[in-house]
């Protein structure tokens, strides 16, 4: 990349008006495409689930702990606050119907969405601040306009949006103050230098706060500085040393104090509006949960003392406590499980006894020791549980889980009045360099002393990792007893501790010191970065960095009603951004090889251009892109917005150097032809679109028109989700309404009551043999509002629906199969319910089949699996009654018999 040239002015606030009139129309019209039908569907989507359950969640201030910083979910839940919205929906699982609730789910997808339209017109000033033509401009902006994954995500409560936005304003920005940078040291310093430095740093910070994919695009601004001050330490006619170093000074404050300080100013609303304890506050440390309302611990004994009642949390992990419970293990000792539990409860306490009660008074009798015998560094010590009477127990067992040589089982073993054994003892090893001050180096300290407990039979130390028990062990965190386990997972430490000899003001107490912010900001960063790396079982949509740029598999976001949304990108787009790629390597390469041979390329400035701005490009693509190689954790194709909007940069300069720049093609004289392919293009992007945009949408669409555009077997969307006709949709619509349509009731006319006792006993058998209508709203189970005897003159017509399991290709799977995988893996809504209609009689109406007069549209229940004789029987018996209050419900008289 060789030094880039002086060249025009390109000031996006100084353009044509004509240049402000298109770019405000296109901005209108993606606003157009991404608001078009935003409220449907009217369902919980995809990561909706977690990311409009944050917003829940800052509105009742409940602390919750992700992986991601807060921007975007404060933005989002200021909307939905903003609206009217009060943090009493949980958005738990996708399909969960936001209107009965009223949610105001649209106002929040608003956010998303107009974010989403702003890309647009910053990839039109961006391309114009970097020289291009007023139609490469149009083009870049249309481009991500009629891009259907940028759509998609645009469209829904979701953070990828946000994300592209603030990467397309730091693109913006600093695509700007190169522009001024390169008009010569004359503009160094001056208010526009400043204002786009500045506006670089904040759209930095702002980007970060959203993702940590942020982080990349600060990398790509961050070398290309390194750049600019290498070429001006060169300058040494226009820049003196102290000149450069005013340089370097501005571009540290504007590109890493600024971000920084945007960053952790986020945090700090993030921790004012999460002020109650939540379901995230178990993620991090004792310190941090002490300053939530109602989470401060009170101060307690700070000696542990023989008889003292005590909690014992682990120290690296912030797994939890030690716990048992009355649950033994399947295999090995069977003894009764030791885990790790992360909340408070009355199973994490022990009683601390020397190896012998005194005088034999057993458990109790330490209470009465006067003075308490405080527990002094290598002092042998068990641990009694009070809730179930065993000790903490090991022995020369495997474990449940980690079945390691070096590892041996831990359990809780004994019965009230037993005196133990010797494998229930441990020694006291304090670790001085972790412990608080000196008494706590020389004997235990609550919160102060670090410890290690050393099983004396064995010589293994009491441990623990982030290996989690199956469901037998209620999914909570193994605890070993390990022979070699490092330091910090075999470290513990007492936080509760009672004893009735150390009470009263006299007795010295401590509690945890309350962190400040930055002390919060700090561990907050640790526990999202280990969570993120932890991300590293498999996703039935997850895919991996290589196949993105060739878009070969997608997103399943949300089916219903014959209807699917799956995240896809615009095929035409996604593969030309690509080959943009592709050109400029092959370009790179022929310019190195030809100046290892002496050419002189780079004399030509079109070449050093080409090179340095489509290079800039293709560098913000490769540091938004690369990176995700080296992660482990789960991934999927929306991951590749930023680095695809890099891509797109990459195309439209790529199309404006060969319609507007280079001369030897013929085409730079011709306007006229640069605005003609750029509307081709464009219009081919536009039927690309159309053709997959059922599947942003949730339209509707034909099971034909799915099959002609399911390229690839990647594409894993199921075409037989959709409908054959577009007419069967406004017949589902009808049948709906027709299934609700309220109708007056028939009196019922007064007979004998032998006759009528007759009466009944045949219509029940008439009612049976036409097949009982299963039961309603209406407790008599006849379909509320319809006279009987027009409903029995019509064909019941039942809608049947049943639940179909696929795997992570989309897959059929049998009941053998599924049965197969319960407790393996963890089911998902990813499907929509599968229906078809019934006639009385059980035969399978076409999906065409238009309700007519009369007819009664019931919904049956998903059939269990494994039906039996007894079960057959139970639903005749069903049938009976139902007949029975059917006929109750059409003469008004209880049917005895």
């Amino acid at each position: 990349m060789g030094k880039p040239p002086t060249v025009k002015d390109n000031d996006i606030f100084l353009l044509p008006v004509s240049d402000y009139q298109i770019m405000l129309a296109l901005t209108a019209l993606a606003a157009a495409v991404r608001m078009y039908r935003i409220w449907q569907p009217t369902s919980v989507v995809f990561d909706e689930v977690h990311f409009g359950g944050f917003a829940t969640k800052y509105i009742k201030g409940k602390f919750f702990m992700d992986v991601h910083p807060p921007l975007a979910k404060m933005l989002i839940a200021l909307v939905g606050w903003l609206a009217g919205f009060n943090g009493n929906f949980d958005f738990k699982e996708i399909g969960k119907d936001y209107l009965e609730p009223g949610v105001p789910y649209v106002a929040m997808r608003m956010l998303p969405a107009v974010m989403g339209t702003l890309v647009a017109p910053m990839m039109f000033l961006t391309l114009k601040a970097v020289g291009c033509s007023t139609a490469t401009a149009t083009l870049g902006a249309g481009l991500i306009t009629f891009e259907n994954g940028l759509l998609t995500q645009a469209r829904l409560i979701l953070l990828d949006s946000p994300l592209v936005c603030f990467t397309a304003a730091t693109a913006m920005s600093w695509t700007s103050f190169i522009n001024v940078h390169e008009q010569g040291p004359s503009q160094a310093f001056s208010p526009t230098w400043w204002f786009w430095l500045i506006s670089t740093g904040l759209a930095l910070g702002a980007t970060v706060s959203v993702k940590w994919v942020g982080l990349f695009t600060i990398a790509w601004v961050g070398v290309l500085t390194v750049l600019q001050l290498w070429f001006l330490l060169g300058d040494t006619k226009n820049v003196t040393p102290r000149l450069w170093f005013k340089h370097l000074f501005a571009r540290a404050f504007c590109l890493i104090f600024i971000p920084i300080g945007f960053y952790m100013a986020m945090f700090a609303i993030h921790f004012l509006c999460l002020v109650n304890p939540g379901d995230g506050d178990g993620f991090m440390s004792s310190e941090f949960q002490s300053t939530l309302n109602n989470k401060a611990m009170a101060a307690v004994p700070a000696d542990v003392a023989f008889g003292s009642h005590v909690s014992i949390r682990h120290w690296n992990t912030q797994g939890g406590y030690l716990h048992s419970h009355a649950h033994m293990y399947p295999t090995g000792s069977k003894q009764q499980q030791i885990t790790l539990y992360p909340h408070k409860d009355s199973n994490n306490v022990w009683v601390v006894e020397n190896q012998t009660s005194p005088d034999g008074a057993g458990i109790g009798g330490f209470d009465d020791v006067v003075p308490p015998i405080m527990i002094e560094d290598g002092a042998n010590i068990r641990l009694y549980h009070v809730a179930t009477d065993r000790r903490l127990h090991s022995h020369d067992v495997r474990p449940p889980v980690t079945e390691a040589d070096w590892q041996n089982e831990v359990s809780a073993y004994g019965h009230k009045g037993f005196a133990g054994d010797a494998n229930d003892i441990f020694r006291v090893e304090i670790v001085p360099h972790l412990s608080d001050g000196a008494f706590a180096k020389k004997r235990l300290r609550t919160i102060q002393t670090k410890f290690r407990l050393i099983h004396m039979m064995t010589g293994c130390a009491l441990f623990s990792h982030k290996v989690k028990l199956p469901e037998w062990g209620f999914e909570q965190q193994e605890v070993t007893c390990a022979k070699s386990g490092t330091l910090p997972n075999s470290v513990w430490y007492v936080e509760q501790n009672e004893h009735p000899q150390l009470k009263g003001p006299d007795v010295e107490k401590v509690t945890y010191a309350k962190p400040g912010f930055i002390g919060k900001f700090w561990e907050l960063q640790k526990v999202m970065w280990r969570t993120n790396a932890g991300l590293v079982e498999s996703h039935a949509w997850d895919s991996r960095p290589e196949i993105w740029p060739f878009l070969k598999r997608g997103i399943n976001f949300w089916g219903k009603e014959h209807r699917q949304i799956y995240l896809l990108g615009n095929p035409l787009i996604w593969w030309s951004s690509t080959a943009a790629i592709v050109i400029y390597v092959i370009f790179k390469a022929i310019t190195i090889l030809r100046w290892q041979r002496g050419y002189t390329d780079y004399q030509n400035e079109n070449v050093r251009r080409f090179d340095f701005e489509v290079g800039t490009a293709i560098l913000g693509w490769a540091f938004h892109y690369f990176p995700f190689f080296l992660m482990k954790r789960q991934l999927f194709l929306h991951h590749y917005f930023p680095a695809l909007f890099f891509a797109i940069v990459a195309v439209c300069q790529i199309f404006d150097f060969v319609t507007h720049r280079i001369k030897s093609f013929g085409l730079s004289g011709k306007p006229a032809f640069g605005w003609i392919a750029a509307m081709i293009f464009l219009a081919l992007s536009i039927v690309v679109f159309g053709l997959f945009q059922p599947l942003a949408y949730g339209n509707p669409w034909t099971k034909t028109r799915c099959k002609q555009v399911k390229l690839f077997s990647g594409w894993d969307w199921d075409c037989n989700n959709f409908f054959d006709t577009y007419a069967q949709y406004a017949s589902s619509v009808s049948s709906a309404s027709v299934s609700g349509a309220a109708q007056p009731t028939v009196p019922k006319p007064v007979e004998d009551p032998k006759q009528e006792k007759i009466n009944q006993e045949k219509r029940i058998e008439e009612i049976k043999a036409k097949g009982a209508p299963p039961p309603n709203d209406d407790t008599t189970g006849a379909p509320q509002g319809r006279p009987i005897d027009q409903a029995l003159a019509g064909k019941i017509i039942k809608r049947e629906e049943h639940v179909e399991y696929r795997d992570q290709d989309g897959n059929l799977l049998n009941e053998e199969q599924v049965k197969e995988l319960e407790g393996k893996v963890e089911f998902k809504t990813r499907y929509e319910t599968k229906t078809r209609l019934l006639d009385q009689d059980g035969n399978e109406l076409p999906e065409d089949y238009k309700i007519e007069e009369g007819d009664i549209l019931e919904v049956v229940e998903p059939a269990p699996r494994g039906v039996n004789e007894e079960t057959k029987k139970g639903a005749e018996d069903v049938r009976d009654q139902r007949a029975r209050a059917q006929v109750e419900k059409e003469s008004g008289e209880k049917y005895t018999q």
